[in-house]
């Protein structure tokens, strides 16, 4: 099932079909000629709910590979060699090394935002925030602010406050982190010891509120209200993400609609916005906006549901932590709610979360078979 799950996700398409040239933008379909006001918010009204493949960024991301020499795609987002090629034969590149040349000192920058005297909470609150994480989050975020640069006035530089944009995604990403692992009862991270785990839970409670503080302080001083009221729905997003992981649906039909709705507003919702963010400070277009939020939005759901099958495909040493810890949280992820449909006695296992002596090792064979 899993891999069967794998083979899926691999087959979606991240290409748009070709498009007529239309008002606004290369490549949107519809008439010639300059594009309207009223025009250009009638295309953003259309848009919203649509997926990736409906909406067409192709021209954003044209931009983006024209911002590095020698690069004509990208196409995938996994670490590669310059020298590889895609399926056409056009050279693509790792998005991480494309964009980490606007990230230099990302880590130490973020240090330097939590100004604290007391050297234990200075201690906590650094902890993540040690060069150690994928930093998935401020590539992206860095990437989509070139291409909306390259797009409006072909500006190959990243904006400071474009920039600090990145840096507060990361540190957003971190806090949110410290808290589930209170709420989960998490014992490691990234290959180490949890914040909760050695200081306790109500310090751990207390680092986070700090990192959280630290980067609005960071938001508030971009100035623009705008891109504030943009990456405040975020942390909204996360709280409503968390309670609606707590709950479950019994309508197996609705089961996969929770599932994705937890999933946007726990892990997209950041992504999505903080490409929206970046795009409002680099171009005034209001539909360049919704193509970066819908851009985050949907590599941010793909992310987290590839993360939901390496919980059962892969071993805690490569995953810096428990695997199948959903589970034994009584989750059930997207793996479990496709394996269900094959095997329906795990129905009763997802309405009692997976309490039952047995449960987990069931559900885990029944998702890998």
């Amino acid at each position: 099932m899993a891999s069967r799950w794998w083979r899926w996700l691999r087959g979606c398409s991240w290409r748009p079909a070709a498009r007529r040239p239309g008002p606004g933008f290369p490549g949107l379909a519809g008439p010639p000629g300059p594009p309207a006001a009223a025009d250009a918010h009638a295309q953003v009204h259309r848009w919203k709910g649509l997926d990736l493949s409906q909406i067409p960024y192709i021209n954003l991301v044209k931009h983006l590979t024209s911002a590095c020499p020698n690069v004509y795609s990208i196409s995938r987002f996994h670490h590669t060699t310059p020298d590889s090629k895609t399926h056409s034969g056009e050279k693509y590149t790792d998005p991480f090394k494309l964009g980490w040349r606007d990230l230099k000192g990302l880590y130490e920058d973020i240090r330097k935002e939590l100004l604290i005297s007391t050297s234990e909470l200075k201690e906590m609150s650094e902890y993540y925030f040690d060069g150690k994480g994928k930093a998935f989050r401020p590539i992206i975020v860095a990437l989509m602010a070139r291409a909306c640069n390259i797009h409006h006035n072909n500006s190959r530089h990243v904006q400071a406050s474009q920039r600090t944009i990145a840096l507060i995604a990361e540190m957003i990403h971190t806090a949110s982190l410290v808290h589930d692992d209170v709420i989960d009862d998490a014992s490691s991270r990234r290959g180490k010891h949890t914040v909760n785990k050695i200081w306790g839970e109500k310090k751990a409670v207390l680092a986070g509120d700090l990192i959280l503080s630290a980067a609005s302080i960071a938001l508030a001083r971009i100035g623009n209200t705008t891109v504030i009221s943009i990456l405040t729905q975020v942390i909204e997003d996360l709280v409503r993400g968390e309670f609606l992981q707590l709950g479950s649906k019994e309508n197996e039909n609705e089961r996969f609609a929770h599932y994705l709705e937890k999933t946007f507003k726990k892990t997209a919702s950041l992504i999505a916005n903080s490409c929206k963010a970046v795009s409002v400070l680099g171009c005034p277009d209001p539909v360049v906006h919704e193509i970066a939020y819908q851009y985050g939005k949907n590599v941010g759901i793909a992310f987290q549901l590839i993360d939901d099958v390496l919980d059962f495909t892969s071993c805690s040493d490569q995953m810096g932590k428990p695997t199948s810890a959903d589970l034994k949280l009584g989750l059930a992820t997207g793996p479990v709610l496709f394996a269900c449909q094959q095997f329906p006695e795990m129905n009763a296992m997802i309405m009692r979360r997976f309490s039952l002596p047995g449960d987990v090792d069931r559900a885990r064979q029944y998702v890998l078979q």
